[in-house]
């Protein structure tokens, strides 16, 4: 497993609640199922999961929550190699979630900080410094809104 898997795992896993379409795949079996189905993972305990991800969004950013519950994970080693797995989601994405802090990438794990929006992204940029989930989107609206509340006050 990449660490660019890791990076999608994690991030399809957090952005499974849409602030901006208030939506959230948890609440919707078929769609919830069919995302796992889609991945070769298997449910779990469905408060274990929600625990997990508002925990993890919690954690870079996103609305204050308890931190995430511990997972069961297996470490072995096959052909040679170690490997990490889970019997579920939550330990899946607490693996991917690990895997990437010991490559010190976990910090480039972010949610944007526009109301409307907090999608979960990952910041590529060299210095680390990236705030918005799209400059040209929710970066531009920041900006704007900030200039008509400066012109307010002028």
């Amino acid at each position: 497993m990449s660490s660019t898997h890791d990076v999608e795992l994690v991030l399809d896993f957090l952005n499974t609640l849409d602030v901006e379409e208030n939506a959230d795949l948890l609440d919707d079996d078929l769609k919830w199922h069919a995302w796992l189905a889609s991945r070769g993972l298997t449910a779990g305990d469905p408060a274990q999961v929600r625990a997990v991800r508002d925990g993890l969004r919690g954690l870079i950013g996103g609305a204050p929550a308890a931190a995430p519950p511990d997972a069961e994970v297996r470490v072995s080693v096959v052909g040679g190699v170690p490997r990490v797995s889970a019997a579920d989601v939550a330990g899946a994405v607490l693996a991917a979630a690990s895997r990437l802090a010991v490559l010190g990438e976990w910090e480039r794990v972010k949610i944007c900080p526009a109301d409307e929006c907090q999608w979960a992204f990952f910041d590529r940029s060299r210095n680390r410094s990236r705030t918005w989930c799209s400059m040209q989107v929710c970066g531009n609206r920041e900006k704007a809104r900030a200039w008509r509340e400066r012109s307010k006050l002028g």
